[in-house]
């Protein structure tokens, strides 16, 4: 692994803040850097307070904890990271900002600095294409929470040497999370294989075929998800959600199967953003009282049965396109978000001929290529295969 002293990250808001944690826990001396002197304060509050609470778990002895304090360094000036062995960019989700900065950073860090961005949706090749030195450029995709959720996507480009990427897969591991490799593709492994938990949950909305606590209540009853998709984007935030799924949808040249709604646009022109803004697809006022769902276990079944459709549909393509290992998409979805089963088991268990039939009644009932179903699931159905 490369010899790795000190690691620094841009951008001082949640995700950036709990980046800079995890190398700090991991031993690193850690400097997390922004502009923004407030954003600076509030990142190292939060630090502290999560710091505090471990303590007070009893998950992190006082001594630990210090150790980690003094590992962290929070910076207002770019020029800090000069001596970082890798940089890990957490800012704005603006491709020609994100390449503004790359630029910016290969005059300060050494030659052998590894350059790597969290984006969620931007092409990593695009960001690299800026630099002089674009085989140092990777991407390394953590989720919300960072210090807590397990999963990290590396994505190497085009122009990635396989050093780099080797390299920061050790890294990473060292760190105790779980990687998976991730073809640089639009929304990469997780985000592109989500887009139906949240489109089609809201196309049923839409429809009136459900209301949206009995969609939420659907999916927990019969497929024990931890989080309905609407109470799920709501604590996402309806801003970050929208933006993602209108970026996959750009990327992949307007493929319906991504098309974002106008129910969730009109939410992100309200700046009904969610918990976080109070109000979004439910209200969070303290007087407000959430709607009880309709408890019917064959509308349940309906729901259901049409969402985790698409989702294995979505899963199948990724796999057929080469986008990630049988493995590395089963492992992303059980712990980037937490589903219950990894798609691709979950098919062998529903039966793959039953996912098609699903998908060719939605296709054949709506006229819409966003059912189509995938040629993998097609092809395995003639031949009698499973995924596993």
């Amino acid at each position: 692994m490369k010899n790795l002293d000190t690691v620094g990250v841009i951008g001082a808001g949640t995700m950036g803040s709990g980046i800079g944690l995890v190398a700090a826990i991991a031993g690193h001396k850690t400097i997390v850097f922004d502009a923004d002197a407030k954003a600076l304060a509030k990142a190292k509050e939060s630090t502290d307070k999560i710091i505090v609470k471990q303590i007070e778990k009893g998950t992190l002895t006082s001594e630990k904890a210090q150790e980690i304090k003094s590992n962290l360094t929070f910076a207002d000036t770019i020029n800090a990271l000069g001596s970082c062995e890798l940089v890990i960019e957490a800012i704005i989700e603006n491709l020609n900002i994100k390449q503004n900065l790359f630029v910016n950073l290969e005059s300060i860090v050494s030659d052998s600095c590894i350059l790597a961005t969290n984006t969620s949706s931007l092409s990593i090749v695009s960001i690299a294409s800026a630099c002089e030195n674009p085989g140092r450029v990777i991407g390394i995709h953590f989720f919300n929470p960072a210090n807590v959720m397990p999963l990290v996507e590396i994505i190497p480009s085009l122009t990635t040497d396989d050093k780099i990427t080797k390299e920061t897969i050790a890294i990473i591991d060292s760190w105790g999370k779980k990687t998976v490799l991730a073809k640089d593709t639009p929304g990469f492994i997780v985000n592109r294989i989500a887009r139906p938990y949240y489109g089609e949950a809201i196309r049923i909305y839409e429809e009136s075929i459900a209301d949206l606590a009995t969609i939420d209540w659907a999916m927990k009853e019969v497929g024990k998800f931890r989080m309905g998709p609407f109470e799920l984007m709501d604590f996402i935030g309806n801003d970050i959600n929208y933006k993602v799924t209108e970026t996959v949808f750009e990327q992949f040249f307007y493929d319906p199967r991504y098309k974002p709604s106008f129910t969730q646009k009109r939410l992100y022109e309200a700046k009904h953003f969610g918990r976080k803004s109070g109000k979004g697809y439910y209200d969070y006022s303290p007087a407000a009282k959430m709607p009880e769902p309709i408890k019917d276990s064959k509308l349940s079944c309906v729901i259901f049965n049409r969402i985790i459709a698409m989702l294995i549909n979505e899963a199948a393509d990724a796999l057929y396109l080469k986008i990630a290992t049988r493995e590395d998409i089963d492992l992303a979805m059980t712990k980037g978000v937490n589903y219950p089963k990894g798609l691709l088991k979950w098919a062998d268990e529903l039966g793959i001929n039953y996912v098609l039939n699903a998908l060719e009644c939605l296709h054949s009932e709506y006229g819409e290529d966003r059912y189509r179903p995938s040629v993998l699931l097609k092809r395995m159905v003639h031949e009698g295969k499973t995924f596993y």
